[in-house]
């Protein structure tokens, strides 16, 4: 796995759903804040999006717009003012066909076609690659940028035109795929923030993906730093002043992250759990895990009990060292050498 695929698969939960929507004349249709991301692709005509406490954004043909925070939200004809937006109706009515969507004046025939969607998120296990994202992605259309999200864009466009056989396990696919192209995108782009910066380094995103592929190994920031290619203190240095934390506190964080979704999406028992994050035993494994969130594995798994906190960035000494705020290393805690 690579750091993109692990941060929304940590979150993912259920299934994404979406609506070919068609719509013209006056209209006005809202979207409540949600626990989630959501999106809007215009596949013809133009719109607005006007986020809540946010300026308006002005879509047109073939631009993409994420939502990654579930922010609450109006899309509508124009940007409407906020006695017309208090008559907005809701999104479920609105893309059901339900219609007239608002007692609104008449005017010219404007028609828009939209794709439009949510993705359920786990808030509680978000990886900070996810928690960096601006409220609103925009992505304006542009021939020259991201052939793959405009690829994708197409096939599930098709695919929602009309009932074809394997269409329930194309769809959801595609929905998966249209979100990491969004993403991908994003950082692609992002001029600002930690994680794009991060991903586009050489040292710390050879770091990041060994790491990702196989949290469970026997890490040590020599070996790590031999896999980048360049000396421990400059792996430490790079990593640290990137990710915002040193490569084992980093790795700590990411054992229990993986563990929690184990926990919540397989039967394995917590041995083998353990075994796949990296601890020698169940033992170390809920001690580290009940420290960080507050409860235990088997609570967790069985949701009796909402977890305290998510697992909480441990705070950064000297680069590559353990910190004060982590009582013992991974490996002191069970990790496997």
């Amino acid at each position: 796995m690579d750091v993109v695929s692990d941060a929304i698969s940590a979150v993912r939960v259920g299934r994404p759903s979406s609506d070919r929507v068609r719509v013209g004349g006056r209209w006005c249709a809202r979207l409540a804040p949600y626990e989630g991301a959501g999106f809007h692709i215009v596949l013809r005509g133009d719109c607005w999006l006007l986020p809540d406490g946010g300026e308006p954004v002005a879509l047109g043909t073939g631009d993409a717009v994420l939502l990654p925070h579930g922010t609450g939200h109006v899309i509508a004809d124009s940007p409407a003012d906020a006695a017309t937006v208090a008559r907005a109706v809701p999104f479920e009515r609105w893309a059901d066909g339900s219609r007239p969507l608002v007692p609104l004046p008449a005017a010219p025939a404007h028609e828009v076609e939209m794709l439009c969607g949510k993705y359920r998120l786990d808030r509680s296990h978000a990886h900070p690659l996810l928690a960096e994202l601006p409220p609103l992605v925009h992505l304006p259309a542009r021939a020259d940028a991201h052939p793959e999200l405009r690829a994708a864009i197409g096939l599930l466009g098709g695919e929602l035109d009309a009932d074809r056989p394997g269409s329930s396990l194309a769809l959801p696919s595609l929905l998966d795929l249209l979100l990491v192209y969004m993403i991908r995108s994003w950082a692609a782009e992002s001029t600002a923030g930690t994680w794009p910066a991060a991903l586009g380094d050489p040292v710390a995103a050879a770091a990041l993906r060994a790491l990702h592929s196989d949290p469970a190994a026997p890490w040590t920031v020599d070996r790590l730093a031999a896999v980048a290619g360049v000396s421990r203190p400059t792996l430490a240095r790079r990593f640290t002043g990137l990710v915002g934390r040193p490569p084992m506190a980093y790795l700590a964080w990411w054992r229990l992250t993986r563990a929690a979704a184990l926990l919540r999406e397989t039967g394995d028992p917590l041995a083998t759990v353990a075994r796949r994050v990296g601890y020698a035993s169940p033992y170390a494994l809920s001690h580290a895990f009940r420290r960080e969130f507050g409860t235990t594995p088997g609570r967790y798994r069985n949701g009796s009990v909402t977890p305290a906190r998510a697992p909480a960035a441990p705070r950064t000494g000297s680069a590559g060292a353990p910190t004060p705020g982590l009582r013992t290393p991974p490996r002191a805690r069970g990790a496997r050498r």
